[in-house]
């Protein structure tokens, strides 16, 4: 016999939870971007109405673009830079070590050298260089060398000690924050392998302080191809020596300061290319992916463009 128990009644099923309402996004405004825009626009209007109204002779910039004179500006101002910042680099190493070395005298000659030639303008330190004739009639280095002083500093050693002398003071700073950049058990670390220091320095602790250094050393090439347009003080011709003799001889002086700025934008432009290829090479090891190269960009872009297009 069979006793039916009432079984308890499901409850009712609970209703489907309501969907949230869209939100709807606003976009934010940004009223100031767009004046701002409005009155860069404007100022480049009225800049470039200005230039165009005046009287500049714009053709003679091309005429004179690959003019003799002009040409051996340039290619003096390049070696200049060159020259400079090869003695900046090097001796900027060797007041880096000096800096860091526990040797009190090494140390304060660094320090001293560092603290003139960064305190001084160099405009003052190449008049020093090229007048220095008024102290000192002749230059004797027994039994090396021995001359008239005047015979001695030209123009061309004038501009490259000027340069190359104050620009090692900036680059002991760059190294110096290079090789402290570093950690410190590198250098336990090779020293209880029983490396030496100078062979530690050059194995281990440089290789790795580039990564540093490079990117303001780049600035600083830079920083000194600009700067070399003051070595005109010096009577050495330079870019800027022959823009001006150009244009004095042609009648059209502005043309060829704008024909000298015109070479300078793209000797800088060759140099910050230059530049993002070397700090890439050094950030190898640092970096898990490498910036991507302006071609590797713009390879992107058109393989993103493709595609839109098959979708579309």
């Amino acid at each position: 016999m069979s006793v039916d128990v009432d079984k308890p009644a499901e409850p009712p099923a609970a209703p489907p939870p309501a969907q949230p309402e869209p939100i709807k996004a606003i976009p934010v405004r940004h009223y100031g971007r767009w004046v701002a825009a409005l009155v860069v626009i404007a100022l480049l209007v009225l800049l470039g109405r200005a230039f165009a109204s005046g009287k500049v002779n714009w053709g003679a910039i091309p005429d004179y673009m690959f003019n003799a004179d002009i040409l051996k500006g340039l290619r003096n101002t390049l070696w200049i830079t060159l020259l400079a910042m090869v003695i900046g680099i090097v001796l900027g190493v060797i007041l880096a070590v000096m800096r860091q070395s526990k040797n009190p005298v090494t140390s304060t000659v660094a320090w001293f050298y560092i603290w003139f030639f960064r305190g001084t303008p160099v405009y003052v330190q190449l008049f020093l260089w090229f007048n220095l004739g008024l102290v000192f009639q002749y230059i004797d280095i027994m039994p090396i060398y021995k001359d008239e002083w005047s015979d001695f500093m030209t123009p061309f050693l004038c501009a490259l000690l000027g340069l190359g002398l104050n620009e090692a003071a900036y680059m002991a700073e760059i190294c110096r924050a290079g090789l402290n950049a570093v950690d410190e058990g590198q250098t336990e670390a090779a020293h209880a392998l029983g490396m030496s220091h100078a062979k530690t320095l050059r194995r281990i602790i440089v290789p790795q302080a580039m990564r540093v250094i490079v990117p303001p050393t780049g600035n600083e090439v830079i920083n000194m191809l600009k700067t070399s347009s003051l070595v005109i003080a010096v009577q050495y011709y330079d870019l800027l020596q022959a823009a001006q003799n150009v244009g004095r001889d042609s009648g059209v002086v502005v043309e060829m300061l704008i024909l000298a700025a015109a070479w300078y934008l793209i000797a800088t432009t060759v140099l910050s290319i230059g530049q993002f290829y070397l700090e890439r090479y050094y950030a190898r090891g640092s970096s898990r992916q490498l910036p991507p190269t302006p071609f590797q960009r713009a390879k992107a872009k058109l393989a993103g463009l493709n595609r839109a297009g098959g979708a579309a």
